[in-house]
């Protein structure tokens, strides 16, 4: 297994990216992205994605150089349209723009459709608590890729559609919450899939409604499915995701899931920024989120337990260790790298 420094990491992506016909911009913005996705230990959005992006952007499908265009604009509201561009690209756009309303208004709601895939949904809640923002953020897949079926159908109907809420924090680090509303995400499916490996018990069902270890059994033809979050309540899980996909289909201008789904193309999303300067303070919200925190790391542990764990607090340990000790990658991952720098002419790192 191939360990990377994230430097050399990012260098490699923004080659590969470049060379597959990504502008200078976008590939600095989605190669930073996929990387500091590994970095945080969220590999089913990291630079596993860069083959199938290069070839999205080959067929046409995947448009770069697109960028994001205003539909319908208002003091608190932005309607987009990211023209099939790069995701990422999009997105932190959208933040971004999202970030400055809400800095007026004390809160800003931002829909996105016609994206490529946008990545992890905790980086834009980052930039919003850089800021000290909250922000609240969930996407759908614009229609198409159904992976989960509702509990008790055998037959996916939508997407994974994945919640993120992030909020600043005093020190070290925003509290940022950003989980797919299925048992996993579709991305560590592919991943478990490209490497050959078997899938936990509890991620996937066979076609015929049976769990099963094999991560080829969600990409059959019938397909399998991922079970909703949940467990014994899983209708909780896929009822969250029901709202998601009808609050980005519906305030979008997109699509929602339906019969006959498009080949996967990307995302629908919603955006709310939330500036706290304008509602009971920064100050007061740190501090009360502060006094939280510490009651609840407080609280007396089972024994053999060392710590509680919060929103973000994974994120933040896999990002220290592989800051300093390098990303894995599993070796049918970079070998889909390296067969896309062969075929690009792209000079692979030495490790």
């Amino acid at each position: 297994m191939p360990v990377i420094a994230h430097e050399t990491l990012t260098n490699f992506a923004v080659q590969l990216l470049s060379a597959g016909g990504a502008d200078a911009e976008e590939a600095a913005i989605v190669a930073d992205s996929l990387v500091q996705a590994n970095l945080r230990g969220h590999d089913s959005h990291g630079v596993m994605r860069i083959p199938f992006y290069l070839q999205n952007v080959k067929s046409g499908r995947l448009h770069a150089g697109a960028r994001l265009t205003i539909v319908r604009e208002a003091a608190s509201v932005l309607v987009t349209d990211g023209s099939w561009g790069f995701g990422q690209v999009l997105a932190r756009d959208l933040t971004n723009r999202l970030i400055e309303k809400a800095g007026t208004t004390g809160i800003a709601c931002g829909s996105l459709r016609q994206s490529a895939h946008i990545g992890r949904l905790g980086e834009y809640a980052e930039m919003a608590a850089a800021k000290e923002m909250a922000a609240i953020i969930m996407a759908n897949t614009h229609g198409a890729a159904p992976r989960v079926a509702p509990v008790g159908g055998k037959r996916p109907r939508l997407g994974t559609n994945p919640l993120c809420v992030g909020m600043p924090r005093p020190n070290g680090g925003p509290f940022v919450l950003d989980f797919g509303t299925s048992a996993t995400a579709e991305g560590k499916v592919r991943v478990k899939h490209i490497a050959g490996q078997q899938i936990p018990l509890g991620w996937v069902l066979d076609p015929d409604g049976k769990p099963t270890t094999n991560p080829g059994a969600l990409y059959g033809d019938p397909p399998g499915t991922i079970l909703p979050m949940g467990g014994d309540q899983a209708y909780k899980g896929f009822g969250l995701a029901f709202m998601i996909e009808t609050l980005c289909g519906g305030l979008s201008g997109g699509p929602c899931a339906a019969p006959n789904p498009p080949p996967p193309l990307g995302n629908e999303a919603v955006f709310i920024i939330i500036d706290p300067k304008l509602f009971a303070g920064v100050e007061h919200l740190l501090k009360e989120i502060a006094g939280l925190e510490d009651y609840v790391r407080g609280v007396p542990l089972i024994d053999g337990v060392k710590e509680v764990t919060l929103p973000g607090d994974p994120e933040r340990r896999v990002l220290a260790d592989r800051s300093t000790n390098g990303i894995p990658l599993d070796e049918g991952n970079w070998q889909a790298l390296l067969k896309a720098a062969g075929e690009l002419g792209v000079t692979a790192p030495t490790l």
